[in-house]
């Protein structure tokens, strides 16, 4: 028997209640919010066409893993396909809270395994050769700096850097409080670097007049806002080719190198984790992958059997 909507509740209004959940009561950032809806779309597209017509709202497991095996004939990858089977997942919970359907179909949906990929990671000093690279002589060059070297000296994420205010961050007690994803907060220690540089540069930030609303942010951009992701993204990839690497460097890169490096010097796994405010240890360990490759590549390099 079709499922019967809500008295007034239209699919698009349904839509827009998922929305409005997954930004208050998951806090999801706007690019998951934005892949969400796209894997959304996709499945409401394949009920349209499936079975002469259906809604996505009597939707059966069956029926998901069609969906599913009709994103795999399009080639889909493993990592893209878990990610489909996730937003399917949290789609289907709402329903469920929101008794719009009386079962969750999605329950014994499995997700595919994730392909083990191990990110790009920067060493020490190539770390210090791009940071070199910039031209602390001007003001911008003292702001980049000094961002750059909180991102490698604390592991963050750059919508984290990008956002941080001033009630943030604690110089004389070198920790920041770090807001990152789904609003958690955190505490991350500062290097003596990163203060040093983000105390030449509150100088030259408080002789700028900010716009309206955007005098909390810490770095502002040339149009007196705060700086973006795609801003840092091209800055980087303008002193790594200076720096004559050649490696696919993005802001996450220094993120992923504060890791490897903490890592490698000793530190504890947890104590990483907590960190990088990462809600599953799983995730985490991929660094010890990344430590385990990049010694198997030391000994091909100069064990005298290989050469």
């Amino acid at each position: 028997m079709p499922t019967r909507l809500p008295a007034a509740s239209h699919p698009d209004e349904i839509l827009g209640d998922y929305r409005q959940y997954l930004i208050l009561e998951r806090g999801l950032s706007e690019n998951t919010l934005l892949s969400y809806t796209r894997d959304l779309n996709h499945l409401f597209e394949f009920a349209d066409s499936y079975r002469g017509g259906t809604s996505v709202f009597d939707l059966k497991y069956e029926d998901l893993e069609t969906f599913l095996s009709f994103l795999a004939d399009l080639g889909l990858g493993q990592n893209s396909m878990a990610r489909v089977v996730s937003g399917i997942k949290s789609f289907y919970r709402f329903l469920e809270l929101e008794e719009i359907v009386p079962d969750n179909p999605t329950l014994l949906l499995e997700t595919p395994a994730h392909g083990r990929h191990l990110p790009e990671v920067l060493s020490v000093e190539e770390v210090d050769t791009i940071l070199d690279a910039i031209d602390t002589e001007t003001d911008k060059g003292v702001r980049d700096r000094a961002l750059l070297e909180l991102l490698y000296s604390c592991g963050l994420r750059v919508s984290e850097a990008c956002n941080l205010t001033f009630g943030q961050i604690f110089l004389d007690e070198k920790f920041v409080r770090v807001i990152g994803k789904g609003n958690k907060e955190r505490l991350v220690p500062m290097s003596s670097e990163a203060c040093d540089r983000i105390r030449a540069y509150l100088p030259i930030r408080h002789e700028i007049v900010p716009k309206a609303g955007q005098g909390d942010y810490i770095f502002l951009s040339r149009e007196r806002s705060a700086i973006t992701r795609q801003m840092v993204f091209t800055l980087l990839k303008k002193l790594t080719c200076e720096a004559g690497i050649t490696k696919k460097i993005s802001p996450h890169t220094f993120r992923h190198s504060f890791a490897t490096h903490l890592l490698e010097g000793g530190a504890n796994l947890q104590a990483i984790r907590d960190m990088l405010g990462h809600a599953d240890i799983g995730t985490t360990e991929i660094y010890t992958h990344i430590e385990r490759s990049r010694l198997r590549d030391e000994i091909l390099s100069h064990h005298p059997r290989n050469k």
